[in-house]
């Protein structure tokens, strides 16, 4: 696998050898002081150039970076509606490992774009001197934040209310639309309630990573391993087990939360919890 030192001088010298390329950035995790460098990072590289139409017309000048193993043009994809507006983007696997996401990016947005960024960006390369400040790569944007009263409520609301959809999927022996419903809406809602009152202890000054990732540094080991467990879906006595894990769970963070911020507890928790039960032996 080729070294970063050599992804980076591979990347800059291509742009300073090409006059339509004008500006260079680096964003993502290589650029994050805060995280562990590791060969799984993946190259954010954003090219602002002045002819976008004529990189777009051919795939050929992409070979100056090494041998693909895949490649995926988002903007180009008639399945998945394209999302950047003018900017085009190359997601590129290479032979040896590395992974480039590359995104060309018209000239004259880089203005919109340095207002859009999430604080994770470092100009590598300016031909014309566009920046005159700088930017340091923050993960600030990312760091936990406290919530109001309405927003800890909302995330209660959401939590039990699509709870109810989980326990309906499960009686009607609809798994998949029961997993759905736990992994996509209510166990997230789980995760960001566990993250504020994470925060709530340590402080809202860093970030538990993308997905919650380091989560589990801030977790005592019995409820790390308990949210893992959740993750077990593949049947529907593992299923009930894991939506009434993610209700003690919830409960648990939930309550430390409204008491350390001084916030009411809903009382919908024991109402759902009723419903689930009644449902649950219903069945039985």
């Amino acid at each position: 696998m080729r070294s970063e030192q050599e992804m980076m001088k591979l990347f800059i010298d291509f742009a300073a050898n090409d006059e339509r390329i004008r500006l260079v950035t680096l964003e993502g995790s290589r650029t994050n002081p805060n995280i562990t460098p590791d060969k799984f990072q993946d190259y954010d590289i954003s090219y602002f150039v002045t002819d976008m139409e004529s990189f777009k017309a051919t795939d050929q000048w992409l070979q100056a970076f090494g041998k693909r193993a895949m490649m995926q043009k988002p903007e180009d994809m008639e399945l998945f509606s394209p999302e950047l507006g003018n900017w085009f983007s190359y997601l590129i696997l290479f032979e040896d490992g590395n992974k480039l996401d590359l995104t060309l990016i018209p000239i004259d947005e880089v203005d919109g774009y340095f207002a859009a960024s999430d604080g994770l960006v470092e100009v590598v390369l300016d031909k014309d001197k566009l920046i005159r400040n700088k930017p340091i790569a923050s993960d600030r944007q990312y760091w936990i934040k406290k919530p109001t009263a309405k927003e800890f409520d909302d995330c209660c609301n959401e939590f039990w209310m699509v709870s109810t959809y989980v326990v309906k999927g499960l009686a009607r022996k609809e798994i998949l639309f029961a997993i759905d419903h736990l992994h996509e809406i209510a166990r997230p809602n789980l995760l960001r309630m566990m993250a504020w009152r994470i925060g709530s202890e340590q402080g809202y000054t860093f970030s538990l990573g993308k997905n919650y990732k380091f989560i589990d540094r801030y977790l005592p080991e019995e409820d790390w391993e308990e949210l893992v467990s959740t993750y077990t879906e593949n049947g529907y006595p593992e299923m009930w087990q894991s939506l009434f894990t993610c209700y003690g769970l919830f409960r648990k963070y939930s309550k430390a939360v409204a008491e350390a911020l001084g916030y009411p507890y809903p009382d919908y928790d024991e109402a759902v919890t009723n419903y689930t039960n009644n449902v649950y032996r219903s069945l039985s």
